[in-house]
């Protein structure tokens, strides 16, 4: 059940008309009240005998006479409205019950608690199954001002519990991070248009987008011009730029003005200074992004988020968390055949990378610029495998975003990464397969794979059974024959991707090690003298009887299940 607070000036009179009218889509097919402040309030819409209109002047004048009482000095917020949406597959409740939720609604914000007998004035309208509006004046009977601090806290906790009391969907407790909903007029425009998103969240998702690929704010700018986004510069004296709004083309109001949304309407963390804090994890210095395979290096940055939220502080963790959204805002563009899922897992996840923990972006550069330069410049990844790497290690970061939000009692977060975790396992399944079907096409002979099989009931004879028996065994056999190929030792590797974490919560360890393997497989190989370096420094070590299981790191107690 989501209740939505809204304040404004002067009479309700524009509010009990829109309330009893027709609606901006003739949605209201049935307007009529279920409870008022003193139970026998006139009705508009269960007075057949009477006009309508004369019927709703009645009551707007009454709702605002102890506002017209104050005259001069009534306060300047006079209206107080508040929709309460039940949700979708919630069972469709009476108007008796629809009274209750209203008079628990206004006694949680301060509106009129029970029994007060000179609270506000307040009545509740329905006009669908699935909701009602609550409008009230901000002045008491008595002619004080209501006692409604944290009345939206108040009013959320309050719905949590009418959830349980009504068996309801329960929704999970916020911490004021979240971005705003659509609202009811928003989520009709676009219906009526055509559209399955509002412009708000059209405009979310590519202000998000623009941010994760710019590297400055010019480009930001430019970015959003590109994709079709008109901006308006907040400008203080100095024609420094102080903040934004944004609008959308074509999205005009009924002055056929353009709508424009602030930066923090769209989400918290869009705000000017918030992006710019995050662009600056991007400027030219310093650097520390060395040349190479930016897939790599996207990829090893991201198989550190987990040990920065397991073993990090809470502000490089959540820092990290924001590179991850980051990421996952640009793969669509960089995964055609999967997009769809991913938008959807990088719209859901977007909850996921805030929270009231401060972010440290520093630690995020090498993820960040990565990322934007495998935007930029679309590096050679001719059979996948780099995508399918990446997508690997950022749904290993999103399972362990679960339990770090759930242990901080992040309930919203914790829900949006389980469901950002959904859509990445079947983007992951449509991207990987056809690169494991076309490594499979190439695996070695048998008496190779004979070879490599023996290197890994050597290195790991507890997994052993399960890669051999796995489907993706033959793609492994060829990543480790073509590392071969180019100078590798076959058992070193697979040494070195088993101590890169271990495999008891990989749901396919031939697919895990096979991602792992191409990537220490690509890296430069020992030269000779690495090579001998490396077997004297074994040779020197204390013999020591060790079962090969122990050297491999395992995860922390209570790591998350991992799909893959």
């Amino acid at each position: 059940m989501i209740p939505k607070i809204i304040t404004g000036k002067g009479s309700t009179r524009r509010l009990i008309a829109y309330l009893f009218g027709k609606g901006d889509a003739n949605e209201h097919v049935d307007p009529h009240l279920v409870a008022s402040w003193n139970d026998f309030a006139p009705d508009p819409g269960r007075s057949p005998h009477r006009d309508p209109k004369e019927v709703e002047k009645q009551l707007y004048t009454q709702l605002d006479q102890p506002v017209a009482m104050l005259g001069r000095r009534a306060p300047q917020t006079t209206v107080w409205h508040c929709p309460v949406r039940a949700a979708p597959e919630d069972p469709i409740l009476s108007d008796a019950q629809w009274a209750e939720i209203a008079r628990r609604i206004v006694a949680a914000a301060g509106i009129a608690p029970a029994g007060d007998t000179e609270a506000c004035r307040w009545v509740a309208v329905r006009h669908a199954d699935d909701h009602i509006h609550i409008a009230a004046t901000l002045v008491r009977q008595d002619g004080r001002r209501p006692k409604r601090d944290y009345d939206i806290r108040a009013v959320q906790r309050e719905a949590r519990q009418i959830e349980v009391d009504y068996g309801l969907r329960r929704l999970k407790p916020g911490d004021g991070t979240a971005a705003k909903r659509p609202t009811s007029k928003e989520h009709f425009k676009a219906k009526r248009l055509g559209q399955d998103a509002t412009a708000r969240e059209v405009l979310r998702m590519r202000v998000r987008r623009a941010v994760a690929a710019a590297a400055d704010e010019a480009e930001f700018f430019s970015l959003l011009e590109a994709t079709g986004v008109n901006v308006r510069l907040k400008l203080a004296h100095s024609g420094d730029a102080l903040g934004c709004n944004f609008a959308l083309p074509g999205n005009v109001n009924e002055e056929g003005n353009p709508v424009w949304f602030a930066g923090s309407a769209l989400a918290p963390d869009l705000s000017l200074p918030k992006i710019r804090e995050r662009l600056a994890t991007t400027s030219p210095e310093p650097a520390t992004i060395q040349p190479g395979n930016p897939w790599h290096q996207a990829t090893a940055a991201t198989e550190r988020i987990p040990h920065h939220l397991t073993k990090g502080d809470e502000q490089t963790a959540q820092g990290q968390l924001v590179a991850l959204g980051a990421t996952l805002d640009l793969l669509p563009v960089m995964a055609p055949t999967a997009a769809a899922e991913l938008e959807q897992a990088a719209a859901a996840f977007e909850r996921a990378t805030r929270s009231r923990i401060a972010a440290d972006l520093d630690s995020t550069r090498a993820l960040r610029r990565s990322i934007q330069t495998i935007w930029r410049e679309r590096p050679q990844d001719s059979d996948g495998t780099g995508l399918t790497m990446l997508l690997d290690a950022a749904l290993t970061a999103v399972a362990f975003a679960l339990p770090w939000h759930r242990t901080r009692q992040h309930a919203q977060q914790e829900a949006a990464a389980e469901q950002a975790l959904l859509h990445l396992q079947i983007a992951y399944a449509q991207t990987a397969e056809p690169v494991l079907v076309g490594l499979a096409s190439r695996a070695p002979g048998p008496q190779t794979k004979r070879r490599f099989a023996r290197h890994l009931q050597d290195v790991v004879p507890e997994h052993a059974e399960r890669i051999l028996n796995d489907p993706a065994w033959d793609a492994l056999a060829t990543v480790l024959a073509e590392a071969e190929a180019a100078g590798h030792d076959a058992a070193t590797l697979l040494g070195q991707a088993l101590h890169q974490r271990a495999l008891d919560d990989a749901r396919s360890p031939a697919r895990a090690l096979t991602w792992r393997i191409r990537r220490l497989g690509e890296r430069h190989v020992p030269g000779p003298w690495a090579q001998a370096a490396r077997a004297h420094s074994a040779m020197q070590r204390p013999s020591v009887p060790v079962h090969p299981a122990a050297a491999i790191t395992r995860p922390p107690q209570g790591s998350p299940t991992r799909r893959r």
